[in-house]
């Protein structure tokens, strides 16, 4: 029987086909800096044996692209060794890392507690579709241990926790609520799992494992990333099972991430803690010269002494993040903060931090927390950068007048 023409030997492969087949391979051992950048949606496989048993859950193989590929694989790692954890599941944002959690550990009759000052998406996310599934939500007090254990129920699955809370930056003790929670657990067929959004602590300001939470989730957007130009987020475990059904629910929601946007956060990663540790030293210092400002009701910062819970910042963490938020006197209208931040130059108006220009925000906490308000005038979230100190404040300084005039 006659080959087809393509199979013969002498046959000279068409253009199209030599550049796609072609036989080159560059020689192993080529090594960089940084990790090589795969994009791929196909894997191909070397036979049909490796296409029916490569296992991408263990990181044993590949199968496809939005199950893994060396890059991926090698951020996955990367994080999980910031976290002081043993697997990581990476999401296209932070908050979708933040709603994957609810819907891994999550189901049709379950409660999951948030609290008061919780993030507002993820507090949006259980109102709106969790609500719809059949899943309820109430909030506890982050910083009364004893006012979570009071509201666990027996529908109770799933507890969130941030540290500090989202705008106010109250730092809870996050042993104490845990503590609560793994009373609770006693006798129950589906213990409640804790999970921490550690976006502010990143892994560096404290170790969430070392708390004593049962999956830690951040924003990769932030810290890790470090250019305000990526969108990611990482869920960490160090349980095998926890971690099991975060992946398979990962998979069924079809939830990948970009091999660019990978290799901007492996490129971020070396100069984390050093970016880290510099834009601490500068909040800090912030903090305290708006403490004494005129019109200042309150600034919020853990490391300040009375900002709230910061005997429990000094005990379980050494750092603290590029935060601060500055809550003004009742009578200053609001019309005028809002000019005040319009007026500034070095801060910009907009969300998201940890990127290398300061921000800055103004809320009115009344209209977001539930069980009171530790700031009932406005308030300005300011996320430091990496500008210095005197730029910074010499910007705060020429718009000051607006909040007093």
């Amino acid at each position: 029987m006659t080959p087809p023409d393509d199979q013969r030997p002498d046959r000279t492969p068409g253009l199209s086909t030599a550049l796609i087949h072609h036989a080159y391979r560059p020689p192993a051992g080529f090594e960089a800096v940084m990790p090589g950048v795969y994009k791929a949606s196909t894997v191909v496989f070397p036979d049909v044996h490796a296409l029916r048993t490569n296992d991408w859950k263990d990181k044993s193989g590949y199968t496809y692209g939005l199950h893994g590929t060396p890059t991926t694989f090698t951020l996955e790692e990367r994080i999980a060794t910031l976290e002081g954890g043993r697997f990581c599941v990476l999401a296209p944002s932070g908050l979708s890392a933040l709603t994957l959690v609810d819907m891994a550990f999550l189901r049709q009759g379950d409660e999951v507690l948030l609290p008061d000052n919780a993030y507002g998406p993820g507090k949006a996310f259980a109102a709106g579709e969790l609500a719809r599934w059949g899943i309820t939500h109430r909030f506890y007090d982050p910083m009364n241990p004893a006012d979570l254990a009071a509201r666990i129920s027996p529908a109770t699955r799933l507890v969130w926790l941030e540290a500090p809370g989202s705008i106010t930056l109250e730092f809870p003790d996050v042993p104490a609520l845990v503590a609560a929670v793994r009373a609770a657990n006693a006798g129950r067929e589906r213990p409640i799992v804790t999970a921490l959004d550690n976006t502010w602590g990143a892994g560096v300001a404290f170790k969430a494992f070392d708390l004593g939470v049962d999956v830690s989730m951040q924003a990769l957007t932030k810290y890790p990333s470090g250019g305000a130009d990526v969108l990611m987020g990482s869920v960490v475990t160090r349980d095998e099972a926890l971690h099991r059904a975060v992946l398979l629910c990962h998979m069924r929601l079809g939830l990948g991430v970009g091999a660019n946007d990978a290799e901007l956060v492996l490129r971020g990663l070396p100069s984390m803690a050093l970016r880290y540790a510099a834009q601490d030293a500068t909040t800090r210092a912030l903090a305290q010269w708006l403490q004494p400002r005129p019109g200042v009701a309150r600034v919020f910062h853990p490391a300040l002494p009375d900002s709230p819970g910061h005997d429990a910042w000094r005990r379980d963490a050494h750092a603290a993040a590029c935060l601060v938020s500055v809550a003004f006197e009742p009578t200053i209208a609001q019309q005028r903060i809002d000019a005040f931040c319009n007026a500034l130059r070095r801060f910009r108006l907009g969300w998201s931090w940890a990127g290398p220009i300061s921000l800055c925000a103004p809320y009115h906490l009344p209209a977001i927390r539930t069980l009171g308000c530790v700031a009932p005038g406005g308030l300005v979230r300011f996320a430091v950068g990496l500008e210095s100190l005197e730029d910074l404040q010499a910007d705060l300084e020429q718009a000051w007048h607006l909040l007093l005039t």
